[in-house]
């Protein structure tokens, strides 16, 4: 099969897609796509489809689609980000390689291994203790790759894990993959973006949805000021956002050029937008002290009790939740405040406290608009609390219901240069799917990186995945470093013969080593990775042919069974 020639310059790139670190997106912004679109071709999401839990879906609503959804992956993954998953390198070496492709000093503004400290409201640590990176010089940094569907689903092979796991990059494509294929959302309702420190992505549903690490936030949940949502909230309050990504393109806020086409970006933004803004009511107001416990203590609630008025501090009332399915938020305040033992109360006000109850009758009376001035001087004589100066709360109010993220176009104008459309249908099976993109790979780089990004070396150059096995797989390398030279080989032979990867879909040598098994043909490129790194002067060389492959370096060799059907003589 002919494959799209590669460039000499796009050859980092390519490789990249097979790597796919998390520096290497931020460098390459189509690589982010490229993985959704390897998820879907991947058989693995595709067989969710038999499991009982998702029975039902197909008569669900989209919204309860995605619950469920949410629910599998919860069950199924969890969050990693360990150090020592995907080994180390230094900045320099890294640097050298994007240095054609973008300038250090960009690179060290905003990606976080590079320098990028973020928000200080966001680190109370610096950002190399919070990923505890101070235990190494100030150089190293981690590979924190991005692991495809299948990479995720082999950690429960390894040590200390229970199921599949993965890096936020790899739960946000995951969760585009089974958006699409899964819960039948258009790929067009599917907007991915990335800051400095996470990923996540945006889908148009009802009034929008976020799905942050593991979990999915509704625009219910995002002021309901609870610290799962303040943590959730992170990234979009405090960091740029660096990449949009979507079906028709992506934007980057360091290169001047922008593949998604100008309307898709205005929608994506108007419904960001509209999602991370709500109007004040007594619900937000009660939400909001719920995220903000120290003003708490300005306020009181006040509870019908026997045809009496009794009141209660409110930081108490709060406390009661942890432990309640009641809030003081909704209509089942009245339970909670039952829930709460006689003594906690008081029979008269409390001195120097506003009673929160009495919002309910100011907003039944007011609409207010925050972005009206008349309205905000109205809102703040409500609050004439000792401790807390009335125009700081309003303004934080303002700020807890109006988020303005930061573009990636915000400080310079976007040239906007549409290509080639990712266009795919929820009707259509796997073999299409794979048919439709493999259509596109001459004109769209999307759509030919998914390849690279999917490890097919049946439809794909091989130097992409050579230079990358070679040069970016420190784990298997440091974790035969005990094994003197001779017993090389027979360390990999007792590894169970079995590829994590379908048909000629090829692992990389540290996947190999973490999750502890591999096809022949796998095994011998991580011998070879093993082998160059203690001599590089001496010649490997790999030869794959019917089902064997053989294995030569100097006067050894050694003979392991292969299944990827893949026929090949490489000397490295």
């Amino acid at each position: 099969m002919i494959q799209p020639a590669i460039a000499d310059k796009d050859l980092e790139k390519y490789s990249s897609a097979v790597t796919l670190s998390d520096m290497e997106i931020f460098i390459f912004p189509e690589l982010l796509y490229s993985l959704v679109l390897a998820n879907i071709m991947s058989p693995k999401i595709w067989q969710w489809r038999d499991d009982p839990w998702f029975a039902k879906i197909d008569k669900m609503t989209p919204y309860r689609r995605v619950m469920r959804l949410k629910q599998f992956i919860i069950d199924h993954y969890e969050f990693n980000l360990d150090l020592d998953t995907w080994g180390l390198t230094t900045k320099d070496r890294e640097l050298a390689r994007f240095r054609p492709s973008m300038d250090e000093t960009i690179v060290s503004e905003s990606n976080a291994l590079f320098g990028y400290e973020g928000d200080k409201y966001y680190f109370d640590l610096d950002i190399r203790r919070h990923f505890g990176l101070d235990k190494y010089t100030s150089d190293t940094i981690p590979y924190w790759k991005t692991e495809t569907v299948e990479a995720m689903d082999a950690f429960r092979f390894r040590e200390g894990y229970r199921t599949g796991a993965g890096e936020c990059v790899s739960l946000s494509t995951l969760y585009a993959a089974a958006m699409f294929i899964v819960c039948k959302i258009p790929l067009d309702d599917i907007f991915l973006m990335a800051t400095p420190l996470h990923s996540q992505n945006f889908i148009d549903v009802e009034d929008g949805i976020l799905t942050n690490n593991r979990r999915i936030v509704t625009k219910n949940m995002w002021f309901n000021g609870t610290e799962l949502t303040d943590k959730a909230q992170r990234a979009l309050r405090h960091e740029q956002i660096t990449v949009v990504a979507h079906r028709t393109g992506y934007l980057h806020v360091v290169y001047p050029e922008a593949t998604l086409p100008a309307s898709n970006y205005t929608r994506f933004q108007a419904k960001l937008r509209q999602f991370l803004r709500t109007d004040i009511n007594m619900e937000i107001l009660a939400n909001y002290l719920r995220q903000n416990s120290k003003l708490q203590s300005c306020f009181q609630i006040m509870h019908q009790y026997g045809g009496k008025p009794r009141y209660i501090k409110a930081e108490r009332v709060y406390g009661y939740e942890h432990s309640s399915s009641f809030k003081v938020s909704d209509k089942t305040r009245d339970k909670l405040l039952e829930e709460i033992d006689e003594d906690e109360y008081f029979p008269y006000p409390i001195d120097e406290r506003i009673p929160l109850n009495k919002f309910e009758e100011f907003f039944n009376r007011n609409a207010i608009d925050l972005s009206n001035d008349e309205h905000l001087q109205k809102l703040k004589k409500e609050f004439n609390c000792y401790n807390a100066k009335a125009c700081d709360i309003i303004q934080d109010i303002i700020r807890f219901t109006r988020l303005e993220p930061r573009w990636p176009d915000g400080k310079a104008k976007k040239t906007f240069v549409p290509g080639p459309e990712i266009d795919l249908s929820t009707g259509m099976s796997r073999d299409e799917i794979i048919r439709q993109v493999e259509s596109l790979r001459s004109q769209n780089p999307v759509a030919d990186l998914a390849f690279y990004a999917f490890r097919d070396l049946s439809r794909t150059d091989w130097k992409p995945f050579l230079q990358a096995a070679m040069n970016r797989n420190p784990v298997s390398i440091k974790g035969m470093e005990g094994l003197r030279d001779e017993e090389l080989p027979a360390r990999l032979e007792n590894l169970p013969n079995e590829s994590i990867y379908d048909g000629p879909r090829m692992a990389q040598p540290d996947e190999v080593w973490n999750y502890g098994r591999g096809d022949g043909l796998e095994k011998a490129f991580c011998l070879a990775n093993v082998w160059k790194a203690r001599h590089p002067e001496e010649e490997v060389v790999i030869s794959s042919h019917a089902a064997q492959v053989a294995i030569r370096w100097g006067s050894r060799e050694v003979k392991w069974r292969t299944s990827k059907d893949l026929e090949r003589d490489l000397t490295l």
